[in-house]
């Protein structure tokens, strides 16, 4: 829930803020929790529908960031991980500028679809309990995560063909 609660809110003491709430709210409802059939994604839809009610019941004129990441926190450890035995230092020059461009474009994408990608792609949740946290039909799901996919490769090409013109002739 923690992970979740961060994706959407960006920040570690909102999270658990965040996660703290929702369980000082259903803690007296435990009875009822083991009817749910599937919990973690009950759990999550109850910690999204928490999170939004929040967010409607701030000032108005206050922005909010919703699930703005913030990149250079440990919380995304799979853009850090390498396959394979350590790799010469031009690789690895390579590695870090393709790493800190797939940071900096995930930070620029609109929250919705930041917070969606990661989730699929990142956590590894599968598109039905995400459809069922957000209560919105699987179709939707797929084509924003197409969609989202679709811009990021499209960023990430512009972003990097020039620099991958100059390794060319660095090799």
């Amino acid at each position: 829930m923690f992970t979740f609660a961060y994706r959407l809110t960006g920040r570690e003491h909102d999270a658990e803020d965040l996660v703290q709430d929702v369980v000082v709210k259903l803690y007296p409802r435990l009875d009822e929790l083991e009817s749910v059939d599937h919990l973690r994604p009950w759990l999550h839809r109850v910690l999204y529908r928490h999170f939004v009610d929040t967010i409607r019941k701030r000032p108005a004129g206050r922005e909010i960031n919703t699930s703005a990441l913030d990149l250079h926190d440990e919380q995304t450890p799979f853009l850090e991980t390498r396959v394979g035995s350590e790799p010469d230092p031009l690789a690895n020059v390579e590695w870090d500028i393709r790493s800190q461009t797939l940071k900096r474009l995930l930070g620029e994408l609109h929250p919705d679809q930041r917070t969606l990608l990661l989730l699929h792609d990142a956590d590894g949740w599968r598109q039905e309990d995400i459809a069922e946290v957000l209560d919105v039909p699987i179709g939707t799901i797929k084509s924003r995560l197409h969609r989202t996919r679709a811009l990021l490769r499209t960023k990430l090409q512009e972003e990097l063909e020039p620099f991958e013109q100059q390794l060319r002739g660095l090799k």
